[in-house]
């Protein structure tokens, strides 16, 4: 399909990154059309998550990948438990080239629909957790680095630092 231009903090378009987006009332060709898009967008970017405010679109919209051989769709995402804790860094597409540490829910169960408007429930751990709670941040106009404890630092410092820490190793 076709590669969208990701929003980022500090560029034009930044404000559609933090509105609340608007539910999915059915599935269009249109909308199966930017589902395709999202994926080629990510794909492209060498991400794991995407949400349409990312790309312009304020529709409550995610795709996910996090390389478990099945790519997830969530229409209308809501969590509807979430247990445990995480931290650790976490990077976002809308703010390339920084990171910082955020602490999430280490299991998650939410309910969406899919890409046939099928209603379904997902039960997630660890790095789909925390990849379902960033995302659906971003459909309700909220940035990780909202949360970033000790705020963001640059890929390159953590680089040099996993550098150091092998030579340690």
């Amino acid at each position: 399909m076709a590669i969208r231009q990701i929003r980022t903090v500090g560029n034009l378009g930044e404000d559609a990154l933090r509105k609340v987006c608007k539910p999915v009332k059915e599935m269009t060709p249109k909308i199966k059309e930017l589902i395709q898009d999202m994926f080629d967008t990510m794909y492209d970017d060498n991400g794991v998550g995407l949400a349409a405010p990312q790309v312009g679109i304020l529709k409550r919209l995610v795709v996910i990948d996090v390389g478990e051989g099945q790519p997830l769709v969530l229409i209308n995402p809501e969590i509807l438990e979430s247990s445990g804790s995480q931290t650790g860094y976490e990077g976002c597409l809308s703010i390339p080239g920084k990171s910082g540490v955020v602490t999430r829910p280490s299991h998650v169960k939410a309910r969406a629909y899919d890409e046939n408007m099928q209603e379904y429930i997902i039960e997630a751990d660890d790095l789909l957790a925390r990849c379902i709670c960033h995302e659906l941040d971003h459909l309700d106009g909220k940035l990780y680095s909202d949360i970033a404890e000790g705020g963001l630092v640059d890929n390159s410092e953590l680089m040099e630092q996993d550098e150091e820490d092998d030579d340690e190793a």
